[in-house]
Parts: structure tokens; sequence; C-alpha cells
């Protein structure tokens, strides 16, 4: 059953007044938009719209479809079967399916079932833990599934006994196992190694496993990064993402096809790198995201077939937003995701002719039209090597030149992740300009978007050029007449926070406060807590204990923000997660510990339940609060 509605009445309108400015509670009420695809007849697109009742507690999610061309929204019960099901095999003999298998005993009761009430973890590797999870002996294997009348009656487990993952933990989905369209291949990404090597190592690759022989094929065996997101085109063609370096995450990630003959590079001479694609209707062009100039856009490429040549990438939409996410395509019309710094993302239509983009959901508008914003703005600013560094600035609502305005120095963690015109429901700019900052986000040495060589420039470096770049923005900023010099802080998350802990002990005065949320204290504690050691070898350089390392030793002592502790003399705000693996909880409880003993003004924001990120909307609330409350006291 289905209701016809503008989804401007099915969404619950907030209680906000007239030009208000962004809240907090405004901020968790907005509509979470995501495209699930186009209709099996082109003619709809199909996306959801999630959205939190603060009054109630509670979540919920609705689906809906809208004409390709626009139109009035349709709220759907059920969506399932106006999509393709990716699930079946083309003939609909198959399915395939994954689930968690039992391989490794961990547990104490595994060991010993007499011992019942015993509550203990046994291990004798490395990787026991990843992400916010400890390790159990369950890992996630591929099934494939005989059907009678649409009923699974047989199961084949593809990785039997293997200790290895697909999906990929801890973000996999059902994009890392799908069918070849011969219906004769089932395609799986995983990471074949255990242990240690699991935890140096990016090394994953796709595997083919033929269904009538049931052997096993590595796909792209002697290619060494990751390689992930296999996809077919309507001919038949397997395209899918790789990174050339073992133990480098944010390699540069290239788009590769196989045409069966061979593997060729289509975006290897190209200086930028890949997030996401998708091939066209036709299969003769793969449409592609990727991060450019502080922002992510469209781009393309063509497949050159058997002539091999290598093609030409050519951008397709350009301005000051950010293209998502591909949802789907429709003639000469891709669906994508947009967001801006100001706006949560939206569905808009993109003409792949000449980029022109039209919006196709509104459903926020509600409340975007009782919110004052404020600008955006994109500055350059000369570092102290002479390269001029893009700097967002955002301004508050009804900003006046002639005022002053606190400012705040925004650090991106990563330290690879593209700093774009992204929409957060934690670190908004919108809110941070609403509660009367002055934004300051540079792409600081290590950003996506501004060439290979300017994202490669922050490894083993993390406390070099990218801190010169960091003050480089704040002091040009820092001119504006319109910048309370004397009301300055910094914050950040992640690398972000390994930035805020080192720049509070050479900042010489600049900044008034400070906020680190799972920010690298010590690199020591670090590289022997973290889970993901490839990390901490690939960018810190290795080994603290390696003597003739010459990296280590630089990142462990010269770039180590305990050694430089003792400068501290700000008030600062430490913000931990309690199961945050990657940047584990003594990270930020050595930070605390140090600031009291010298008697610094500090706070500890310790979020027992939380990952390296800030899911549960009321603790989501509390950070906010504090946030805000924290600048307020101390500058």
């Amino acid at each position: 059953m289905k209701f016809i509605t503008t989804l401007s009445i099915s969404i619950i309108v907030l209680s906000v007044t007239a030009q208000q400015n962004m809240t907090p509670e405004t901020l968790v009420q907005l509509g979470k938009v995501s495209g699930k695809g186009i209709s099996k007849d082109g003619k709809s697109i199909v996306y959801s719209v999630t959205q939190y009742n603060l009054k109630d507690n509670k979540t919920t999610t609705k689906n809906y479809t809208i004409p390709v061309a626009g139109g009035t929204a349709t709220e759907m019960r059920g969506v399932d079967h106006l999509l393709v099901n990716d699930r079946i095999s083309p003939d609909g003999k198959h399915s395939i399916s994954s689930c968690e298998v039992k391989i490794k005993n961990v547990m104490g009761t595994d060991v010993y079932p007499q011992l019942s009430q015993s509550n203990v973890m046994i291990y004798d590797d490395l990787n026991y833990r990843h992400w916010d999870t400890w390790e159990d002996g369950l890992f996630g294997h591929v099934f494939l599934n005989t059907l009678n009348e649409k009923k699974v009656v047989d199961s084949i487990d593809l990785m039997k006994d293997e200790p290895f993952d697909c999906p990929q933990k801890p973000f996999g989905g059902d994009e890392d196992y799908i069918w070849n369209p011969n219906g004769k291949q089932v395609l799986y990404v995983t990471k074949k190694k255990y242990g240690k090597e699991y935890a140096l190592s990016t090394n994953t690759d796709i595997y083919a496993y033929d269904i009538e022989s049931r052997k096993t094929t590595n796909l792209t065996a002697g290619m060494m990064g990751y390689d992930i997101k296999p996809a077919f085109s309507s001919k038949g063609i397997l395209a899918f993402l790789s990174m050339k370096t073992d133990g480098f995450e944010s390699d540069k990630n290239d788009i590769v096809v196989d045409n069966g003959a061979g593997k060729q590079n289509l975006t290897g001479e190209w200086d930028g790198t890949v997030e996401d694609f998708k091939w066209s209707a036709d299969g003769n062009i793969i449409f592609f995201v990727a991060p450019i100039d502080g922002t992510l856009q469209l781009f393309k490429v063509d497949y050159p077939g058997a002539t091999r040549k290598l093609p030409e990438v050519k951008q397709i939409t350009k301005g000051d937003f950010d293209v998502r996410a591909i949802v789907g395509q429709s003639g000469n019309t891709l669906i994508v995701e947009r967001t801006d710094m100001n706006h949560a993302a939206e569905i808009y239509s993109v003409d792949v002719t000449n980029g022109t983009m039209q919006q196709l959901t509104h459903v926020n508008d509600a409340v975007y039209n009782t919110i004052s914003m404020g600008k955006i703005e994109k500055r350059y600013v000369t570092t102290t090597d002479g390269k001029q560094m893009l700097v967002w600035v955002a301004y508050p609502p009804g900003f006046d030149a002639s005022k002053k305005y606190p400012a705040l120095l925004y650090c991106q963690g990563g330290p690879q992740s593209p700093l774009t015109q992204f929409y957060s429901f934690r670190w908004n700019f919108q809110l941070m300009a609403a509660n009367g900052y002055v934004v300051v986000a540079p792409n600081r040495r290590g950003m996506p978007g501004f060439g290979v060589k300017w994202n490669e420039e922050i490894s083993k470096d993390f406390g070099g050029q990218a801190m010169k770049d960091y003050l480089s923005a704040i002091d040009a900023v820092s001119k504006e007449p319109f910048i309370d010099k004397g009301r300055i802080g910094c914050v950040g998350a992640s690398y972000g926070g390994y930035s805020v802990y080192y720049l509070a002990g050479i900042h010489e005065n600049r900044f008034k406060t400070f906020i680190a949320h799972d920010g690298i204290f010590d690199w020591k504690s670090m590289y022997g807590t973290t889970e993901e050691v490839f990390f901490v070898n690939n960018d810190l350089g290795g080994a603290y204990w390696d003597k003739e390392n010459v990296a280590a030793q630089k990142s462990c002592n010269e770039f180590n923000p305990i050694n430089f502790v003792k400068k501290w003399n700000k008030p600062i705000l430490i913000i931990q997660g309690g199961k945050d693996y990657r940047v584990p909880i003594e990270q930020g409880l050595s930070a605390f510990q140090a600031a009291q003993l010298q008697g610094i003004k500090s706070k500890l924001l310790y979020f027992p339940d939380e990952n390296h990120w800030v899911t549960k909307t009321h603790n989501s609330l509390v950070w906010q609060h504090e946030f805000y409350k924290w600048l307020k006291e101390t500058m």
C-alpha cells in the first residue's frame, strides 16, 4: 500500500521559530536522506529518510519514490519489489548471503566448556580487537544458496574453515560480494591474512568462486594494496578500485578494469584519487566521485575496450558542494546525493552532458526556512613553503565585518581524509558559526584533492609541514579586523585531536582554549595498543623500539605531543570513546591526567559505549552542549 504526499508534509516539522540560529536539537532532528537506487522500470528514484524525534526519543525510517524528472514524492510501505535484487543469480536458481561462522576458539567457554560461568578471552596472536569489537572467533563468510520456488534448499560456505572476513570489517557491505552477470561465478572481497599478518597489511583481494568446478581464483594476485568494490558493466567487464601499496590505507585509489585478457588502470596517470564509481548503463563509461579543490565532484572516464588507449578523465560537475554518492542512471541523467556545509544530503539529478544539476528532494526545506545561515567562503593562503592552500571560512549568520568575532581553527582527521563541503552531524560548521564563531578550516598537507604529492606529504611528517599549514591559515585569517585575536580556539578529532595536543605545546599563545576528541597523545602507547598496525607503520614510520629507524624515532620524539606537554598553558577539553580501539582510551586519559597534574583547567568527556565516533543521539547532544559550554567558559 502506498500514500501520495509531498515530503514537506511527511517530515516532522521541528519546533523552531522563524530565522532562529541552528541548535544541537535542530541538527539531530534533520532528515537523513539516503538513495537506494533507480526503480526497475527506470522511471523513479527510490530513497529513504531517517528521522529522529527528540520528544519521543524515537528514530523512524520511511521509504519514498520520486520521478526521475522530479515531482511529487510517494511514501511507500515497502520498496524491495521496485529494485533489482542483486543477491539473486541472473537465472534465479541461486542467491548469495553472508553470516558469521565460528572458526577460532577465543572465549574461555570455548576452551573450557565445563567452566560455563567463566568470562575470559584467550589470544595468542594479534588482531584481538578491531575498531570497536573484540575478536570472538566469528568470521563473516559468503554463502551460495540453492533456491527452489524462491526458498533456500541448500547452502555452501564459499570460505569454509577460513579465518577471514567477507564483508570486510568493520565497514564492508553487500558491495563486497557480487554475482558475475553470467551467473556462473560469485566474486567476493577479503583479506586472506590472519593474526599479525592481518594487522600489518591492507592487501585485500577479489576472489572468484566458480559454481560448476567449485574452485576459487584470486583475480588480483600480485596487486598488493586494497582491491575493493568489484562491479561488472552491462557488457560483462569487471572494474574495481585498487591501491598499489601494501600497508598504506590512504594510497592513490584507481579504477582498474579487467576484460578477461588483462587489466588496465584507467586513472593511473590522473593526479587524483577515486572515492567511488558506477558503470554507465551502456557499459561504455565509468562515472566516479573524487575530491578536488576542497569539494567532491562527479567525473567520468571512457572504457577504451580492446584498443586499450588510455582515456582522458573529465570532470562533469563544478561548484562549492559535495557529490556524496551516485545513486543510479536514467538516460543522460545521473541521480546523486549532494551536500554542502549548510545543507544535509538531498537527492539531485545531473545532466551528464553538461553537469547541470536539479534538486529533486526537499526533505529539510521546512526547517531551513526557519534557520539563519551563515556564508561559507573559499580563501587561499600562502604556506611557509610557498604553496597556495585552500581554507574554508564559515561566518556566523548575520555577520557584520565591523564587529569582533571569536574564531575556531578546525583540524581535520584522517590524516588523509578530504576536507570538503561535507555535512557532519557532529563537527557541523553551520552550528559552530550559529554559536557566534568564525570557523577556519584549512586543507593542510595530507588532504586529497590537490594532487597525489600533497596527499602523501603528511606521512611520517605528522608534526611537520601540516602544523605549519594550520598556523599559516589561522594567522592569515586572524589579520582580519573582525577577528578577536584574544579569543581563538583550536578543535579537532582523530588526527585533528593529535593536532590539538601537538599545537597546545607549540602554539606560542595563539590559542585561548583547546578541544581534542579521540586524538593521539603518545605515539609509543599508540603503537602498542592500536589495532591496525599498518597505519602506524606507514604514517609513523615503524616501531618506537627500532632505534635505527629515523622516521619512527622522529615521530616518537620530535612529533610526539606527550613530549611537549610541559608547555601546555591553556584550558583543554578532552573527549574519549571507551570503545575506540583505533585511538585507544589511554590516549585521552593520559592527556587529561597530564593537564590535571599540571594545574591546567581541563575536563574529560568520556563515552564508555562510543567508538571513534559518537553514534548515539543523546550522547551526541551531550557532546554538543559540552562543546559549546566549554568554549563559552574558556574564551
